[in-house]
């Protein structure tokens, strides 16, 4: 068995080291967790959104201390102040979504017999959790398979180890069925084994595309559900009746906040040409304002990135794209923290980029962005599906008409208007092609972690 360790891409300290655990221990864990959820599957609802909102207030009381520790993990400045804020929105939302979500449907009445498809709970769900918003993306697959009556294993990244560890204290301090959540540590190996086993019922997994084709792979057979969040290419489109300061401001806080490493933040943008120019020249002074620093530091605004290897990434990705004719428009030299073989990775915005530059078409995942310059509605959209990636898009423009015409053409999960990066618990959070399958949030967030049983009743009189 291997240790499962972090590195803080801070000043490179070991933050944790834990040992995997063995098949005959996850074995033991997975016999507990079935007895449990039998149990909790028996609680009424009420009582289980009761234990969950005791379960958020004992996440609220150890933030001061989370903060801190989780910019240490993965480099986020604390000036930004964690994650806790939009954890109890969102949970908040889903626990008053569970009611709604989970009750049965009944179809249309039908003279001697009662009808109705209940959502009864998939089993025990397995949820494997990212570094890059480990608390927000746990809590999207954890909070609504608790609510539904499941039993959860949490395996999280080994960059954010110590974010499994915080659900189980917070856990064990609401006193749920022994063995109902569980925080393990696993190497790759050893979460491979485990989907293949087919002692999950349900796996929910947020990562790369070629780790949710190895869960894929793994769960051959074992007829487990998947939910697989992979990986983005998310456009922007400016169109010439955008509020233009607030655009400019909101779209390159969407692709440098966290460093850039976010699921739907922004990695391409098209501006109409009408307003291009004016355009690359406010982005570029934006983006140089930006202070690279290590983040325990309150007036740093971009920490380094989580890992040298995805540092790296950045630093290919945007070289590739300069040879090939590309040309930055921030100077580098304004940031000394950035460095060869460093996290710490100065923000670049580039111009005279194309589709045949890895930076506009392979997730980089990081704080650069490309500009391009389009004449058309058209020309926008054909652009922004000329992608191997569909989580979201966001089209900036004061036509909400135009807004939902231009949505309808692009293949993306959500569309937004004059917003991005953002996830709304009320609407499904899915995507289209190698952004993965299935979905979160909203009633079908619900239903992934259920399945359906019908009751076809026929009454003797």
């Amino acid at each position: 068995m291997s240790d499962v360790v972090c590195i803080s891409p801070v000043d490179g300290r070991e933050v944790a080291r834990r040992r995997a655990q063995s098949e005959a221990e996850i074995a033991a864990v997975l016999a507990q967790a079935r007895r449990a959820q039998r149990e909790w599957a028996a609680t009424p609802l009420a009582a289980r959104k009761a234990k969950m909102a005791e379960f958020l207030a004992a996440m609220q009381a150890m933030n001061d201390d989370i903060v801190p520790e989780l910019a240490l993990q993965m480099g986020r400045p604390v000036r930004y102040g964690g994650e806790m804020g939009s954890f109890v929105e969102r949970a908040r939302a889903l626990i008053d979504l569970a009611d709604e979500s989970l009750k049965p449907h009944v179809p249309t009445e039908k003279p001697g017999f009662r009808r109705m498809i209940k959502r009864v709970p998939a089993g025990i769900v397995l949820v494997i959790a990212p570094w890059n918003y480990p608390y927000l993306t746990a809590l999207n697959s954890v909070l609504p398979a608790l609510l539904a009556g499941d039993a959860v294993i949490l395996k999280h990244a080994a960059q954010t180890i110590l974010v499994g560890e915080r659900f189980q204290q917070a856990m064990d301090r609401v006193e749920l069925p022994k063995g109902l959540f569980t925080t393990v540590v696993l190497d790759h190996d050893g979460a491979t084994k485990l989907i293949a086993s087919g002692g999950v019922d349900h796996v929910n997994f947020t990562g790369s595309v070629e780790g949710g084709r190895a869960i894929e792979r793994a769960a051959a057979g074992t007829f487990a559900t998947l939910g697989l969040e992979l990986g983005g290419k998310d456009p922007a489109y400016v169109r010439p009746d955008v509020d233009f300061d607030y655009a400019v401001a909101n779209i390159v806080d969407g692709a440098f906040y966290n460093s850039g490493q976010c699921c739907c933040g922004i990695e391409r943008v098209y501006v109409h040409e009408s307003l291009y120019d004016r355009f690359v020249e406010a982005t570029a002074a934006a983006v140089a304002a930006y202070k690279l620093d290590n983040p325990m530091k309150m007036e740093t605004t971009l920490g380094p990135m989580a890992n040298v290897r995805f540092a790296n990434v950045v630093r290919a990705h945007t070289a590739e794209a300069i040879a090939k004719g590309a040309k930055p428009l921030v100077d580098q030299a304004r940031f000394p923290a950035d460095c060869a073989g460093a996290p710490y990775v100065a923000p670049q915005a580039l111009i005279d980029v194309d589709h045949t530059m890895k930076l506009m078409m392979e997730e980089t995942f990081g704080p650069v962005v490309g500009l391009m310059k389009v004449a058309s509605d058209e020309e926008a959209i054909r652009l922004m599906n000329d992608s191997p990636y569909g989580l979201t898009a966001s089209i900036w423009t004061e036509d909400a008409a135009a807004a939902e015409r231009i949505g309808d053409a692009v293949a993306t999960g959500t569309v937004f208007m004059n917003r991005c990066d953002y996830v709304d618990p009320g609407l499904a959070w899915t995507g289209v092609k190698n952004t993965g399958r299935g979905a979160g949030m909203s009633y079908l967030g619900f239903a992934a972690m259920t399945r359906p049983k019908s009751y076809h009743l026929r009454l003797s009189r």
